[in-house]
């Protein structure tokens, strides 16, 4: 494929288009393209500073092995085509493991089920990984995986988490999820951690599971792996693409009303606009947290050619953003920075600062 062209006027004259700030604009792009570097890692977790914004440093994970990017890593700078646009402080490898922090330590994100071993959905970049994350099937195992996180809490105590988020695909059966988030909120009980649960997943779907979740585990909110609306066939894993785009709406609507947390995962540069618009608003009446939005990574060739036409330009992004503030941003829903590190947002959501930037 050709390099990709991107210059820094264009990012400049897009984010007055659609007033976003540049370094938004920069950071998405960035996810969208990856940066073409002497590191040959697929995917990297990386502090990056913009020069806009020097005080304020940004975790993103994208590829370095993107030789048609034009973003290019010499030494710790970052260039965009002849200009330095910022600096990298870090970089470590993006291995699936048992679990990390976010928000300063008051958020931790579990995989408990082997994520480095599911099969995994065609736009998904897991299997690429290194494999550090083995099954936890048990409560004492549960316990064991809290025990050793202790010892990577910025001041060791895990009672100041608010939030844990079991972000994995390997559960295929409900009643297996339910029992796992069961034994979690024992382990966590037992840690005295009182931490609302977060679970990714697209299996649990039943009355009998909400109100189970509501009296066993609560506080609770599903995350419903949305991931995309057209050619989900063709896109997600069996388990995913069972529950049909038109089942979505009722679903949260039945959790909500069980008393249960509602949210959904997206893939933004899979659906045409048009899709995404509408697809968004359905869901959205339904919704307690602000969605996770992500976007697009392709990692190889194949992964490239599953992009929705004109998806490959940063344009398609800011777009999007702009119909998402239209449709969520009158609903008192905001991003959370620590959320999520391929968003659309960072510094700003429909013309208003984020907190905690």
């Amino acid at each position: 494929m050709p390099n990709t062209k991107l210059e820094i006027d264009e990012v400049i004259g897009l984010a007055a288009r659609y007033e976003v700030p540049v370094e938004d604009a920069v950071l998405i792009a960035l996810n969208l393209y990856g940066i073409s570097s002497d590191h040959r890692q697929h995917r990297a977790r990386l502090d990056v500073t913009i020069a806009s914004v020097p005080s304020v440093s940004w975790k993103v994970i994208v590829p370095l092995n993107a030789v048609e990017s034009p973003f290019r890593l010499v030494d710790h700078d970052l260039h965009l085509g002849p200009h330095c646009i910022g600096t990298v402080q870090r970089i470590d490898a993006d291995e699936a493991v048992g679990g990390y922090f976010r928000d300063g330590g008051r958020a931790a994100t579990l995989n408990p089920n082997a994520r480095s071993r599911c099969v995994g959905c065609a736009f998904c970049p897991n299997t690429l990984e290194a494999a550090a994350d083995p099954r936890f099937s048990e409560e004492r195992e549960l316990t064991e995986l809290l025990s050793a996180m202790v010892e990577q809490h910025p001041r060791r105590n895990l009672s100041e988490l608010r939030e844990v988020t079991v972000s994995t695909g390997c559960f295929e059966r409900e009643d297996a999820a339910v029992a796992h988030l069961v034994g979690l909120r024992t382990a966590l009980g037992s840690q005295g951690i009182a931490a609302r649960i977060g679970f990714l997943t697209s299996v649990i779907q039943s009355d009998t599971a909400f109100a189970d979740l509501a009296a066993r585990v609560a506080p609770f909110v599903l995350r419903l792996t949305a991931e995309c609306f057209t050619r989900r066939d063709l896109l997600l894993k069996k388990s995913k693409a069972l529950l049909r785009r038109a089942e979505m709406p009722d679903l949260l609507r039945r959790a909500r009303q069980a008393g249960l947390g509602t949210s959904f995962t997206y893939i933004v540069g899979l659906d045409p606009l048009t899709e995404l618009r509408a697809g968004v608003a359905a869901l959205g009446e339904h919704v307690t947290e602000f969605p996770n939005f992500q976007v697009y990574q392709a990692h190889n060739s194949i992964m490239a050619g599953l992009r929705t036409p004109g998806a490959e330009q940063l344009e398609f992004y800011l777009q999007a953003r702009a119909w998402i503030e239209q449709i969520l941003g009158g609903r008192g829903l905001q991003p959370q920075a620590w959320e999520c590190y391929r968003p659309l947002w960072y510094s700003t959501f429909a013309g208003e600062r984020l907190v905690g930037v």
